[in-house]
């Protein structure tokens, strides 16, 4: 297929700079795929497609405050440095982006204010990628504690067209963030609220946890006509012995396997064993799924309204078909859903 393909004209008022008030009070477009119907309402009614044995599979990622401020060294420009991975823990190396990166150059050091943090430019990787090596006296808790206290919620604000504010510290993240690592959130999760984890248990509906560490990757644009020669950036990803027991589990009971957010379907496909089964595996998953595709673990996938072109609408139109996608999307703008992280939900049955 080709990028133009997934081109759609999306009203900039329908981009969802905050959060619903209340995490389960988004909307919710239910698409079925053997019948090609949609339906409309509440994410707090999700629980009524699914019955007991099913299992939603959620992405415990957690995200990092991965935006910092940082002055350069004679001059005092103010540069923004976004943490992408840490390469080193004991060098306390890391990927970066910088900004503006035109004044930062191998051999610069950075300031963080009144912090005893200082960062030495080290490397180039692309335009704006650098990578760092932290200056630190203290201990690795004393200096991740350091991080977090200088560090900003990283929401893409150049797509809210807002700054950070206070309260994306917890709406940014989902109510089960458990393992550190994504600079971006798993935005599907975000509309899970503790009433309707509870529903869950009472009604039987099983959970299992894997982690993919979001990256910025998941929302670069993408640049190339033939998607064929489009290249994913890479997440890391764990898939544990108890996600996979309860995840086969209900494969074998030939029950529904939902997968709770594009990022939960990369995980579950990049670790299918020769039987079809999910097996315990951990690495770095670079898959660019995109129509058509034939999914091998997930049978229904919540997910966001994503953005034109972008590798989420991609993979969301093969796992529901181009067609239906491209029909669910056109229905979503007339009723004026909300889209990206912050935005409604898409349920395809």
């Amino acid at each position: 297929m080709k990028l133009h393909e997934f081109k759609f004209e999306l009203p900039e008022e329908l981009i969802a700079s905050h959060p619903a008030r209340h995490r389960d009070e988004s909307r919710l477009m239910v698409v079925n795929r053997a019948t090609g119907q949609f339906e409309h309402r509440m994410f707090k009614d999700i629980l009524e497609y699914f019955s007991e044995g099913d299992v939603f599979v959620f992405n415990d990622t957690k995200v990092f405050p991965a935006r910092m401020y940082g002055q350069k060294e004679r001059t005092g420009a103010q540069i923004e440095v976004f943490l992408l991975r840490e390469l080193n823990k004991e060098l306390r190396l890391w990927d970066v982006l910088v900004d503006p990166a035109r004044k930062i150059r191998v051999g610069n050091k950075l300031y963080f204010g009144e912090s005893d943090i200082v960062a030495e430019v080290i490397d180039n990787t692309t335009s704006r990628g650098r990578t760092i090596k932290f200056l630190f006296d203290g201990t690795d808790e004393e200096f991740r504690k350091a991080l977090h206290e200088l560090g900003e919620t990283p929401v893409p604000k150049d797509v809210l067209k807002r700054e950070t504010e206070e309260g994306d510290k917890e709406r940014y993240q989902t109510i089960f963030a458990e393992n550190i690592g994504a600079v971006a959130a798993p935005a599907a999760g975000l509309h899970f609220s503790r009433e309707v984890m509870k529903r869950m248990e009472i009604k039987g509906i099983e959970k299992a946890f894997i982690t993919m560490h979001v990256g910025l990757g998941t929302y670069r644009h993408v640049d190339v006509e033939d998607l064929t020669k489009h290249k994913m950036d890479s997440e890391q990803f764990f898939v544990d012995a108890e996600a996979a027991q309860i995840i086969n589990k209900t494969i074998d009971a030939k029950k529904q396997v939902c997968a709770i957010g594009t990022t939960t379907v990369r995980a579950l496909d990049a670790s299918v064993s020769a039987s079809s089964r999910v097996k315990v595996t951990q690495g770095w998953n670079d898959k660019f799924i995109y129509p058509p595709y034939e999914f091998k673990i997930a049978n229904s996938l919540l997910t966001n309204f994503h953005l034109p072109e972008s590798t989420l609408v991609m993979m969301a139109s093969a796992f529901a078909g181009y067609k239906l996608m491209m029909a669910a999307y056109e229905e979503a703008i007339k009723e004026k859903y909300r889209f990206f992280a912050y935005g409604d939900a898409m349920l395809i049955l």
